[in-house]
């Protein structure tokens, strides 16, 4: 009942956050009398602030309309590559000849977002990164609670098989990069094709910040998944999307309880962030108050995860280890890191990452042992917390030309 409980007060409180919204904009606008009344800025920061702690944040866009190539401005269109029940292949595609194309010669990349709670538009900076030398792909997931029963249910095999599908569809030659939760199910994927000598495997595989080997300097995220019993998750965080949703009866991990969690984590940073906010309401900092609006449109934007994906995700990767122990078996064959000889590895870790500890990610390189040596980078981005690995300004100028030339190196 918890869900239906969550729906019905969020019915009941949208008519008070549409409320809070016009009366913040009736105090903010230069054209209303009562935005002269003594302490109006005040009050419209207020509402406002009131406004975005009780309204229902929608899938944000990905809204990169140009990227800049050789100094010219140039027309990115949003294509979908491939629609399966649980997730798009979108492909950012420049705008150009099929003659121009081809003179850019640019490398494939498909980028493998998270499917652990946000949309795959947080990874919107390491697109907007990475378009200017690259051809990029990403997997769009799409919220649990949208996709009719009728669809089947979703296993953290399938995750595994929808990769290699995509692989085989963008290839040859692709590159893949996977960021946090997939660097698992990546390296599945990849290490089940190299057993089977699939024909084609991708040039390259980049992990970041990704839980490889849970058990090297376990964070917060991690005791959390090895203190609780399998049976805790599976009574405790399992609920029926209600009968309001084309998904209704299917059975998730709600995207509302994954953000209460991800709040839980640092309440007071995220308290001092919406005090921040208001205050720079209250001066006139509009600069850093949007900096605020867009960074909270994106992490309070939430999905809802399959039942079967995140609870197979649990005991699979963080309590039973078994990519690391090598008894991990999808499809009745065994993941096999070791069979992988022609893909290059490149692991990238944050210094200051609570997500996904130091050590987690490099575990790939000790896995992947046929690999030669000269086919091997690993790279610690000095004093970068998670999300700092792929967006932000140490991603762009220092940790995103490395991936480049990684990719470079090996095509």
């Amino acid at each position: 009942m918890l869900y239906q409980f969550h729906e019905l007060n969020r019915a009941f409180l949208t008519p008070f956050t549409q409320w809070a919204e016009a009366s913040s904009k009736i105090f903010a606008n230069p054209i209303s009398p009562l935005a002269h009344a003594p302490y109006a800025q005040r009050i419209a920061a207020g509402y406002e602030l009131m406004f975005r702690l009780g309204k229902d944040y929608e899938k944000p866009q990905f809204e990169i309309p140009t990227t800049t190539i050789n100094e010219q401005v140039v027309e990115i269109v949003e294509n979908s590559a491939a629609i399966k029940p649980f997730c798009k292949l979108v492909h950012f595609k420049k705008n150009l000849s099929d003659k121009e194309l081809a003179k850019l010669n640019q490398a494939k990349i498909l980028l493998v977002a998270p499917l652990s709670g946000h949309h795959s538009t947080l990874l919107r900076d390491t697109v907007r990164s990475l378009l200017p030398e690259h051809d990029v792909y990403i997997t769009d997931w799409i919220d649990a609670r949208t996709v009719p029963l009728s669809a089947g249910p979703f296993h953290l095999d399938d995750y595994i098989f929808y990769v290699q599908d995509f692989i085989r569809q963008i290839g040859p030659d692709v590159h893949v990069i996977a960021v946090c939760q997939p660097t698992v199910p990546v390296l599945a994927a990849i290490s089940l094709m190299a057993t089977a000598k699939d024909p084609k495997l991708p040039k390259t595989m980049t992990m970041m910040g990704g839980p490889i080997d849970p058990r090297k300097s376990p964070t917060q995220v991690n005791n959390l998944a090895t203190e609780k019993k399998f049976s805790w998750f599976e009574n405790t965080v399992i609920y029926n999307v209600p009968a309001n949703y084309p998904g209704a009866g299917r059975k998730v991990y709600p995207g509302f309880l994954q953000h209460t969690g991800f709040v839980a984590m640092n309440p007071n940073h995220h308290a001092q962030s919406h005090w921040d906010f208001y205050q720079h309401l209250i001066q006139g900092d509009d600069e850093s108050a949007e900096q605020h609006r867009k960074f909270y449109d994106e992490y309070n934007a939430v999905l809802d995860m399959p039942a079967e994906y995140y609870l197979e995700t649990i005991k699979t990767i963080f309590q039973e280890f078994r990519l690391p122990t090598g008894t991990w078996e999808v499809g009745g064959q065994l993941v096999r890191p070791q069979d992988i000889k022609t893909v290059a590895l490149f692991t990238v870790e944050g210094e200051l990452d609570d997500i996904s500890g130091p050590g987690q990610t490099q575990a790939a390189h000790d896995l992947c042992s046929s690999i030669p040596a000269k086919m091997k980078q690993d790279f610690v981005a000095p004093g970068c917390g998670h999300y700092g690995i792929f967006s932000g300004r140490r991603w762009r100028e220092v940790i995103c030309p490395k991936v480049g030339e990684f990719i470079k190196a090996h095509s």
